[in-house]
């Protein structure tokens, strides 16, 4: 009998060491109550007789901070088990208590990473120094170039040649870019102006000119050139066009169409004359109409010339259609009324309200102190208008003046 209760003191022993060992982190008890040992109850089967049940029982409450039996059962002298209960004090003071857990420490010891620093702890002027502070984006700004070195974009731009000093100067074309991707919004465009014609060294020129047409949509885009393919214009013609006008795509097909009714009619002219004066000077179809309407009224009413002349001037020069309206009168002022010119002479030339008038004054002046001023073809030593105003100073003066450039220059210093 001793044997069997040695074995259940040994077995409970193991068990709380095994429990101990499994859980590290529970709760630990100093001393392990009837319920912890009742799993005992089993082994009470192993002797058949009622003097080792009686003594197992015992064994439920025994203490197990020595793990061993009372000393009453080295005398095999047992009261009953209802005296061996414990009391409810001896309940009270016997609740588990919680143990620090020492297995914590050391997995902190094992870790590799310190654990992060807290924002508030103070640190030494040395690491203060050693802290590399990035700058910090601008809520606001004037220029783009506080943003250049935060936006790829911008940065891609620029390396494609884009002014960004010009760019900010028109009206919320800084902002428009700031919004852009350049993967998703800007790259698409590229590719559609270099299929359009643009050449790649003129791309940054022209997104500096017209940067709202990175905001267009690319189907829109597509659609204006299909319209002028329509109009018979060829993909070199287009490419000119567009080159020399950007802002012509970002006018919708009906404008289009409207700005080239407008010219056919005003002037009477062919479509394939039409055509062809809109790709001489494309920013007819981009520009404001109220200074085309001006000089056409000018040069019918104030300057004399007849619908059939006016065609033949447009025609020949189509920039005297944007031209400033004062410089245009001083000009046919000077060639009509004081060097003679007459109407038929100056539509055969209208190249001559292209030159400066400061110009046409020197050398006319030259000529007739030379007394070589001839502007009649019926006459000899007949000079030409394209003569008088396109020449070098050098051929002027040796081939139609007959003078030297000294002697050029002398009389320019006397007026």
């Amino acid at each position: 009998m001793a044997l069997g209760a040695r074995q259940v003191s040994r077995w409970c022993c193991l068990l709380k060491t095994a429990r101990a060992a499994e859980f590290p982190l529970g709760l630990r008890s100093c001393s392990i109550t009837a319920h912890a040992c009742r799993e005992f109850a089993p082994l009470a089967l192993l002797p058949s007789k009622n003097n080792v049940l009686w003594r197992l029982q015992a064994y439920r409450h025994v203490s197990v901070g020595s793990c061993s039996p009372p000393d009453s059962a080295k005398d095999e002298s047992f009261s009953s088990p209802e005296s061996n209960l414990p009391s409810p004090v001896e309940q009270e003071q016997a609740k588990p208590k919680t143990l620090p857990d020492l297995n914590a420490k050391i997995l902190y010891e094992d870790w590799d990473d310190v654990p992060p620093s807290s924002a508030l702890e103070e640190i030494s002027e040395e690491e203060a120094v050693q802290i590399i502070a990035e700058p910090l984006l601008p809520l606001q700004s004037s220029t783009l170039r506080d943003y250049v070195d935060h936006s790829e974009t911008l940065a891609k731009l620029v390396h494609l040649g884009v002014d960004l000093a010009q760019v900010e100067k028109r009206q919320k074309a800084g902002q428009l870019l700031l919004t852009l991707d350049f993967e998703k919004d800007i790259k698409k465009i590229l590719l559609f102006l270099k299929d359009v014609g643009v050449e790649d060294n003129q791309l940054g020129t022209f997104l500096t000119k017209n940067p709202y047409i990175l905001a267009e949509d690319l189907e829109a885009l597509e659609t204006r050139v299909a319209y002028l393919k329509s109009k018979k214009f060829g993909k070199a013609e287009i490419a000119q066009m567009v080159s020399r006008a950007p802002y012509l795509l970002l006018f919708s097909v009906e404008r289009l169409d409207n700005r080239l009714g407008f010219f056919k009619n005003e002037l009477g002219l062919s479509v394939k004359k039409t055509k062809d004066l809109v790709i001489r000077l494309p920013r007819l179809l981009t520009g404001k109409l109220e200074p085309v309407k001006e000089n056409l009224q000018v040069c019918q009413i104030e300057l004399g010339f007849q619908r059939n002349e006016i065609q033949q001037i447009v025609f020949k020069t189509p920039k005297i259609l944007t031209a400033n309206r004062n410089k245009l009168k001083q000009t046919f002022d000077y060639l009509h009324n004081i060097m003679g010119i007459p109407h038929h002479m100056l539509t055969r030339f209208p190249q001559v309200f292209n030159s400066r008038l400061l110009r046409i004054k020197e050398r006319h002046m030259f000529l007739t102190f030379l007394g070589r001023a001839q502007y009649d073809p019926a006459q000899p030593s007949y000079i030409s208008l394209d003569q008088l105003v396109s020449l070098p100073d050098e051929v002027f003066c040796t081939e139609i003046a007959k003078a030297s450039i000294q002697d050029f220059e002398k009389f320019l210093k006397t007026l």
